[in-house]
């Protein structure tokens, strides 16, 4: 059976790194990244004429579902041509939300695959000196405003969308707050994802 594996969390969690090793580490795998849309996005700022801010009312407006919407239609065709697809994506209000997860299981019902979710567990403050290393332009508003984006993320697990009642790993968790977490996880997902190949 085809697998879409969504790789998850807040921000500078460490899902890029994560999806990338574990892309390197699996066979037939379609590696996505959303962060690859934002130079269309950034566009949309500008021609708008509204200030590059992620966490705007003019982004969730007009760009944050669009990524989303862009992102998962390029996965489910790239099912079409391969076993696996991995999407490197913050996803944090879509897997919180039972019924756009039962919709999402639908649509990938249909091309014989199932979902898998790998939700990347880091502590706060390691995000934000990742924050800090990193130097990203997408997080200038985040870094400038601390406090108050922190205050409107959701690190908690999303255990909502984990399915007692299935067989499938349906949400698995990537611990990522020191090397060792890392390397422990690592081994054992990538044991599971191959195990359930």
């Amino acid at each position: 059976m085809k697998k879409m594996i969504l790789v998850t969390s807040p921000p500078a969690c460490g899902k890029t790194y994560i999806s990338k090793q574990l892309a390197k580490n699996l066979k037939h795998v379609v590696y996505l990244d959303k962060d690859t849309l934002i130079v269309l996005s950034n566009r949309i700022f500008d021609v708008a004429g509204e200030e590059r801010n992620r966490s705007s009312d003019f982004f969730e407006s007009n760009i944050r579902n669009y990524e989303y919407e862009a992102i998962i239609n390029i996965a489910m065709e790239a099912l079409d041509y391969d076993d696996i697809v991995l999407i490197n994506a913050p996803f944090t209000r879509e897997i919180r939300n039972p019924e756009y997860m039962d919709q999402f299981r639908k649509r990938l019902a249909m091309k014989n695959a199932r979902l898998e979710i790998i939700w990347v567990v880091t502590a706060p403050e390691i995000c934000h000196q990742r924050m800090i290393h990193r130097n990203s332009s997408r997080d200038t508003w985040k870094l400038e405003n601390w406090d108050k984006y922190i205050s409107g993320v959701d690190f908690s697990i999303p255990s909502a969308i984990d399915r007692p009642d299935s067989s499938d790993d349906d949400l698995l968790l990537f611990y990522n707050s020191t090397d060792q977490e890392y390397q422990e996880s690592m081994k054992r997902i990538v044991g599971i994802l191959e195990e359930n190949g």
